[in-house]
């Protein structure tokens, strides 16, 4: 195909990127951030590929071509005695190299795209926080490191496990996708796991029947609903996790859906008590009168974890939320 052709068919296919974007953006579709990229990981390599192995050794030929042609008519000229203007063989050498736009677009942009790719996938991903549900521990706005590989190595898009890493511990800091609708990515507090009983009552957390030890904390001021809030201390994993109540929030749950493993949990008008089946692992936020969570809509099952969330690495608002957290 010539350049013409290509150019016009390399039209069709960013315009198809760009659209899914802005439909996306504009909310007429669920968008698939890890199907994107890896689209575009398979459409910019095979343009790499193919700049490789057939369009830069068509381009070089061309270009040898037209410099061996200028050359001999430079010197037939010469022979003859006719004055020409000089055109220097390396400039007309480099223009014919030249990647044309259709290039740049594609098999030019390959290896960033695929560095990003992996980056993303295997090792670490970036997530904005866009609630109040884990306060204090983390704040809207932050934008947080999440460790892709701690649980294991998984394949992108599909989710499928490769290779085993550690198992989500109590206390862990998990980003899953949300059960209900796993397009979205919700963020969480594990607060049970595989054969754990939990129960939250009268406002208090409970495992295998044990209270979850707590410790008064000074109030929390929060920015965004410019009120305070009574905070607590509490140790779930060995961790010190800092959690909001509020006692104006009545201690049932008042909306429950039917879901996965329902038969495991108990709902009355103290709270709830669940079984946590094995696979699954119980969720609750930090800021526990406002959080949709495990207790609303069930467990998260394996299959569905993303990584573990480790550094705020950046936060507009406040540089000082720069840094690790539990």
């Amino acid at each position: 195909m010539n350049d013409q052709t290509m150019g016009a068919l390399t039209g069709v296919v960013l315009a198809a990127f760009a659209g899914y974007g802005v439909a996306w953006y504009a909310g007429f579709i669920d968008g698939n951030f890890a199907l994107l990229l890896l689209l575009a990981v398979l459409v910019t390599g095979a343009y790499w590929v193919a700049e490789r192995w057939v369009f830069l050794p068509r381009r070089r030929a061309a270009a040898e071509a037209a410099v061996a042609e200028l050359q001999r008519r430079q010197r037939e000229c010469a022979a003859q005695g006719i004055a020409v203007e000089h055109t220097d063989a390396e400039v007309v050498r480099r223009r014919l190299l030249a990647q044309p736009w259709w290039l740049d677009w594609t098999a030019g942009l390959f290896p960033v795209i695929l560095a990003v790719f992996v980056l993303r996938s295997f090792l670490f991903e970036p997530f904005k926080i866009p609630s109040g549900s884990m306060l204090p521990t983390l704040h809207i706005g932050d934008l947080i490191l999440v460790n892709k590989y701690h649980y294991g190595v998984r394949l992108p898009v599909l989710n499928t496990k490769l290779i085993d890493g550690h198992t989500p511990q109590r206390g862990d800091v998990i980003v899953f996708r949300y059960p209900p609708q796993p397009s979205l990515d919700y963020i969480k507090r594990v607060v049970g796991v595989p054969g754990d009983e939990v129960a939250y009552l009268n406002k208090r957390l409970y495992i295998n029947g044990e209270p979850v030890a707590r410790a008064a904390a000074p109030d929390f001021y929060d920015a965004e609903t410019m009120q305070y809030r009574k905070q607590f201390i509490e140790t779930i994993g060995g961790k010190r996790v800092h959690i909001l109540i509020d006692d104006e929030r009545p201690a049932f749950i008042p909306v429950a859906t039917e879901f996965a493993h329902r038969d495991q949990c108990r709902y009355t008008i103290e709270g709830v008590t669940c079984r946590v089946p094995p696979g699954h692992y119980f969720v609750m936020g930090d800021n526990r009168d406002n959080s949709l969570d495990s207790r609303y809509w069930g467990f998260v099952p394996d299959s569905h974890v993303v990584g573990k969330a480790v550094l705020v690495w950046m936060n507009f608002s406040d540089f000082g939320r720069i840094g690790r957290f539990e």
